[in-house]
């Protein structure tokens, strides 16, 4: 069979990291479109969410520490910092973009834009970065306090977004000052509270902490500088830090197509290709080292007095995640023994009581070895805990049971962009969902020997979606591979734990930083 792309582009293709077979693939995806997920109903407490007592808590918390003390188990703090911090900004840009002078009867416009920036100019003093903003006017011949007390308050959004000044719009949020401590003035990327969180839940038993960072190439020299100099903010503290940087691969850059499904070519006729989400970073996650790592996003950090709850929270899902994989190797290891037929009633019922996974309808009726293959082909798997937060607001992508037969775990993250929002019975059961995926996760990638799953292998392709985005003005259709916690993960053993909303403090706005859990 010839392919659909001429030499030139398999050329092209090739020179990406990618194989022609895959962007036939993802060619295919957007031709034949990629269906919604079905849902078949709200995973709620009781059903497919757990909720512990205070006792567990302690006792999860305490089995976690107990296996730090484990010299063979490697932990890790994996963060996903790769994007700028644009979005943070948006607001701002608007305002530079827009207005030549920023004076209090612009701030007082009926505007949403406007209304963003009063908050900020009124709140300059309460941002951990306003010395440095300060500064930088300064250094530029400026008087902050005089400007202040004329009313132009352009200077103060350009010097926070561009340069000269600070730079903010176009740096990752890993390098942005988002806290200060108010008694020793003491000023901490969000970058440095990672270091600061890892030591208190993440350190083996020699007080190495691993940390590995996703980061845009253009920002890793300046990430790995920062790094150093937070190592030695914490050279008295007895912990020492192991980081690590990844780029995301252009191997999983994807094909962007036209209205037509056909390849979209440049000015140049090249044909484009497009990061592939978020979900393109199981390549990294794949490329690990570690036996159990932390996954959370680079803004959900707080100072340090508010740190308890998340640690408490981190231990308790650590020590339920090493609890499940001890169960899961336990398991294994009476399948794989010579008395692996007495193993087959007790591990059948780990898959479908403890870890949600489906047997095959016609499982009762195999032979032995059958069986035995069988469970060990379900419990063979990566494992993952993942934190549940209480849905106080309009419900969206959360937990939920999906109606898949093939699918060999029901229990999933489901995002909107995945669902049928023009059905309005699934819409009914996602006005019943109680619970949002607030990205706090921990995952076992070894397998009982010891050895490295191939993540890949665990994937659902088809929650893959397209998204219409533009190129030059000109419309185009991009395809996102499954999310890192969505589809990459979907054959993963899963446990869903509900965690309180005080470990989930996402920083989206600069304003955010305003909040009583961003301010020492």
């Amino acid at each position: 069979m010839s392919s659909p792309f001429s030499t030139e582009v398999q050329l092209q293709i090739k020179q990406r990291g990618l194989t022609t077979e895959e962007a036939e693939r993802q060619l295919s995806l957007f031709r034949a479109g990629i269906p919604p997920l079905r849902l078949h109903r709200a995973a709620t407490i009781g059903d497919g969410i757990l909720k512990l007592s205070e006792a567990e808590q302690q006792a999860l918390a305490l089995s976690f520490e107990q296996a730090l003390e484990d010299a063979d188990l490697k932990i890790m703090k994996f963060v996903p910092a790769s994007g700028a911090a644009s979005r943070m900004f948006k607001n701002l840009e608007y305002m530079v973009n827009t207005y030549p002078e920023v004076t209090p009867e612009v701030l007082a416009a009926d505007d949403a834009n406007c209304r963003f920036a009063k908050t900020f100019i009124d709140n300059l003093s309460r941002f951990a970065f306003k010395d440095a903003l300060f500064q930088s006017m300064k250094d530029e011949g400026l008087e902050p306090e005089a400007l202040l007390a004329a009313g132009s308050f352009r200077p103060f959004i350009a010097f926070t977004l561009g340069k000269p000044g600070l730079g903010y719009s176009n740096i990752p949020k890993a390098l942005i000052q988002f806290h200060r401590n108010s008694e020793t003035g003491e000023v901490r990327t969000s970058l440095e509270e990672h270091f600061s969180e890892g030591a208190q839940y993440a350190a083996g038993s020699d007080c190495k902490v691993n940390l590995h960072f996703t980061v845009s190439p253009e920002f890793e020299q300046a990430l790995l500088t920062e790094a150093e100099a937070i190592k030695k903010r914490f050279g008295k503290s007895g912990f020492s830090f192991e980081v690590s940087l990844s780029n995301q691969m252009p191997s999983t850059d994807t094909l962007a197509v036209d209205e037509d499904n056909a390849p979209f070519t440049d000015e140049n006729g090249n044909i484009l290709f497009r990061p592939g989400g978020h979900g393109a970073l199981l390549e990294n996650l794949n490329r690990l080292d570690a036996d159990i790592v932390f996954i959370k996003n680079i803004d959900n950090v707080v100072p340090d007095t508010l740190k308890p709850d998340t640690i408490l929270w981190k231990k308790v899902l650590g020590g339920l995640l090493i609890g499940l994989r001890t169960k899961v190797f336990e398991a294994v290891a009476a399948l794989e023994s010579d008395a692996h037929v007495q193993a087959h009633d007790s591990a059948a019922s780990l898959c479908t009581d403890t870890l949600n996974l489906s047997l095959p309808d016609d499982f009762a009726g195999l032979g032995a070895e059958d069986k035995r293959d069988t469970l060990l082909s379900l419990l063979n798997r990566p494992v993952r805990v993942c934190g549940m937060v209480k849905n106080e607001g309009e419900p969206g992508g959360g937990p939920f049971w999906i109606d898949k037969k093939s699918a060999v775990n029901k229990l999933q993250i489901v995002e909107s962009s995945q669902m049928d929002t023009s059905d309005s019975q699934q819409m009914e059961l996602v006005q019943q969902a109680t619970h949002f995926n607030p990205v706090d996760l921990v995952c076992s990638l070894t397998d009982a020997n010891g050895s490295s799953f191939n993540l890949d292998s665990f994937t659902d392709p088809e929650t893959a979606f397209i998204a219409s985005k533009s190129y030059d003005g000109r419309a185009l259709k991009a395809l996102e591979r499954p999310g890192l916690w969505n589809g990459a993960m979907a054959e993963w053993i899963t446990l869903f734990v509900e965690v309180p909303v005080s470990t989930f403090n996402p920083v989206k706005t600069v304003n955010d930083l305003l909040r009583p859990t961003h301010q020492d």
